[in-house]
Formats: C-alpha cells, sequence, structure tokens
C-alpha cells in the first residue's frame, strides 16, 4: 500500500504524523530516564529532541504558548 502513494504523499505523512509522534516519545523516554537516574546527559538530549520537533510542529503536540497576562490589548475592547 505504501508504494502505491506518491513520493510527495509519503513524506507528507511523515512530517505531519511521524515527526509529532515521534517528539512525544522522546519527551516521555527522557521523562522516563530523567525519573529513574536523575537529570544526565541521555535525558538532555532527548528533552533537547523533544523542543527541537514541538518547534516544528502544529496541532495537539505542538509547544504551548503561555497566555497574555495584559489581556486585551485594544483601548476600545470592553473590560473583563
Amino acid at each position: 500500500m505504501w508504494v502505491f502513494l506518491t513520493r510527495r504523499l509519503r513524506m507528507w505523512a511523515l512530517l505531519a504524523i511521524g515527526a509529532p509522534v515521534l517528539g512525544f516519545l522522546l519527551g516521555k523516554l527522557g521523562d522516563l530516564v530523567e525519573s529513574r537516574r536523575g537529570p544526565n546527559s541521555v535525558s538532555k538530549v532527548l528533552h533537547t529532541g523533544r523542543r527541537f520537533l514541538q518547534k516544528r510542529t502544529r496541532g495537539p503536540f505542538a509547544a504551548r504558548t503561555a497566555a497574555d497576562p495584559a489581556g486585551v490589548r485594544d483601548a476600545g475592547a470592553p473590560a473583563r
């Protein structure tokens, strides 16, 4: 089945599905290593890989950004 897909579609599938899942798994593996052995070079490399892939993903596996504490900055917007 994989052979019948076009080259572009295969690459899109790898990047759209594989990269976020790989980033998630790297993070979980890094957490597991860190919980057993404490912070070490292996867990740091795994967390770095997770952050690298999170910066390049969208959707549910994307990195979360903090909300703006000042709220809406438009002077014409009603107060909450």
